[in-house]
């Protein structure tokens, strides 16, 4: 504790103005200020704000068409809607907590509620414009950091609709760029969402018949037992289909809005899903047995909808609108309805999801002994003393720092002993592993209790039952740069995907990303991830700096670690993409194919020669 007095007068006090305030906290708003190499970006969420209340004004019944243009960093989106009435242009960009979807007569089921996320894109770009079109005319505003530079009208005969320009800030996202891959893929999904718009990013352009259908059958990664089951009705669309994976991946969405961690409507529909089914066949599965191998989707329209954070992943909401139904009673009743009368119009699909609910039930009772065993070791062994050192919130946490926290999996007693003394004791969680896991390609999932380091991991984690009560929103895979990192981190991951491949698909595994070199002179300290930023280093630096390759993560300081573990964390998602069948997947890295594997381990590698 410091001897020194501070001193606590009216003085201390700020107020700070609307964009000042976001520039200073952006990731109150939109998360994490990456450089754009991962979806979770909060420069994608920038794009998602404005697309949004393009996509708003379609659910409204106006504008079919949304056109996202791209280019060097800048990005345009124009939609044929009503277009922001005159009076309101500037106030809609740069006055917080103002928007008209407070009147749900306007925007009966919009995403955007808040009148908040236009707003962060103006505070957030060195360059925001906005231009609003109806009846032939027009009225814009030019603005920078959320300042308001000009303002205009101007006849022109365009069609109905907005316009919005914006160039994120280099100061607030470092080097960023934006992938196209990764707007793309938000396209898609407002198309799937949306049925009958069509999206345009560039030269694309994506639109779509089946709606949900169309989605769940993009992000397959393997063979259905029986063609999926689409059923739509107002304000609800529903697929599920099972497959030979295991595991459960259920997508959830709300007023299209992707909400990638779930939320009540999830939770609802999981629950009518195993109970319909369970009524079906009059015979009591156990719910885990029915939703084994299980994938599917749920989207849902609601009047006023609640969000658990900004950045809207997580539905809060218990009911449908003021005076709707509860989303229980919504969700509950359609399930039973629908999914009854499908089963009962179509035998030969009932017979095959029987026959696989029978299948994960067989195979549960045969892990059962061995699992009570390791439910008893795992009691008697410690968590908290040299396995896992934890954090103090957790996911499951009513926490506003719950979506930050994470777990670091590493080997060794330096590396984890590196990671511990450095990381923030509130979110940042660290799992110490014991030499090389083992190699669970082609086993049982008797293996996860019998193993015990996998048995503690899976505690740690509380995945034991189902994604419920997972602890920590990133699982982050820390291993050393070389062959036997490479080779831990294939275990891990082989691991994960053979057994918990809903983790992978709802993005909560990663690959932490550390330096491999440090370059520094007397005055300044650079660590460089690759061998190009290396050599810029090297020539900023001047003549003669000294030059440190760092072999493992045991030989990074605590005090260094802090650097890269803290606000500039580079974290690479480990994402399935619809041509990753898993058996193939894992057959080809972790079966009998040992030369292969050493080659692609070395090719693979982000390393160079000392």
């Amino acid at each position: 504790m410091s001897n020194q007095k501070s001193t606590y007068t009216e003085a201390n006090f700020q107020t700070l103005e609307w964009n000042k305030h976001i520039r200073l906290r952006p990731g109150m708003y939109i998360g994490k200020s990456g450089d754009g190499s991962t979806p979770d970006d909060g420069l994608y969420v920038l794009i998602k704000e404005v697309v949004d209340n393009s996509v708003d004004e379609y659910a409204m019944g106006h504008g079919k068409v949304i056109q996202v243009t791209i280019e060097n960093n800048t990005v345009s989106v124009r939609d044929y809607g009503r277009g922001i009435p005159f009076g309101k242009v500037i106030d809609a960009a740069n006055k917080m907590n103002t928007g008209a979807k407070y009147d749900n007569k306007s925007f009966q089921k919009a995403v955007g509620l808040n009148g908040v996320g236009l707003k962060v894109v103006n505070a957030t770009s060195t360059m925001f414009y906005i231009e609003s079109f109806r009846e032939g005319k027009s009225r814009f505003g030019k603005f920078s950091e959320g300042i308001l530079l000009e303002e205009g009208k101007t006849e022109n005969g365009n069609k109905d609709g907005t316009l919005v320009s914006f160039t994120p800030d280099p100061e607030l996202f470092p080097n960023y760029s934006i992938h196209l891959e990764f707007v793309e893929e938000m396209m898609k999904h407002y198309a799937y969402l949306n049925k009958g718009l069509k999206m345009q990013l560039n030269d694309n352009e994506f639109v779509s018949k089946n709606g949900l259908l169309d989605l769940v059958n993009e992000s397959l990664a393997e063979e259905t037992l029986y063609p999926p089951i689409h059923i739509t009705g107002p304000d609800i669309e529903m697929v599920i289909t099972h497959t030979d994976d295991t595991g459960e991946s259920i997508m959830s969405f709300a007023n299209g809005q992707n909400t990638s961690q779930g939320g009540t409507h999830l939770s609802v529909f999981r629950e009518a899903v195993a109970r319909t089914i369970k009524e079906f066949y009059k015979r009591d599965f156990e719910p885990s047995d029915i939703r084994q191998s299980i994938v599917g989707a749920i989207s849902i329209r609601l009047i006023e909808p609640k969000f658990a954070n900004q950045t809207k992943t997580i539905l809060d909401s218990k009911e449908m609108g003021p005076e709707g139904p509860t989303l229980r009673s919504f969700i509950g009743d359609f399930v039973k309805e629908h999914l009854d009368n499908y089963l009962h119009k179509n035998p030969e699909t009932a017979d095959i999801l029987l026959k696989k609910i029978i299948e994960n039930e067989k195979e549960r009772k045969a892990v059962g002994v061995v699992r009570r065993k390791a439910k008893e070791n795992a009691r008697k062994i410690s968590l908290h003393n040299k396995k896992l050192r934890d954090c103090r919130i957790h996911f499951t946490d009513k926490h506003e720092l719950a979506e930050q926290t994470m777990l670091f999996i590493t080997e060794g007693d330096s590396a984890s002993g590196s990671i511990t003394k450095s990381r923030d004791p509130n979110t940042q969680a660290v799992f110490s592993l014991r030499g090389k896991p083992e190699n669970t390609f082609g086993m049982k999932k008797h293996v996860i209790y019998t193993n015990e380091e996998f048995n503690l991991l899976q505690a740690a984690l509380n995945i034991e039952e189902d994604l419920d009560n997972l602890r920590y929103n990133k699982i982050i895979i820390a291993t050393d740069a070389d062959p036997d990192g490479m080779h831990i981190r294939m275990l891990l991951l082989s691991f994960f995907l053979q057994f918990f491949p809903e983790l992978v698909r709802h993005g909560h595994i990663y690959i932490l990303q550390t330096p491999l070199f440090r370059v520094r002179n007397k005055k300044e300290t650079r660590y460089c991830y690759s061998e190009p930023e290396r050599e810029r280093a090297v020539r900023d630096l001047g003549p003669d700096p000294e030059i440190t390759r760092f072999k493992g993560l045991g030989e990074i300081s605590p005090d260094e670690f802090k650097t890269f573990i803290g606000e500039n964390i580079r974290l690479d998602k480990v994402r399935l993409d619809k041509d990753d069948r898993l058996p193939e997947l894992l057959r080809f890295y972790m079966g009998d194919n040992t030369p292969q594997r050493r080659e692609f381990i070395v090719n693979n590698l982000r390393m160079v020669g000392d």
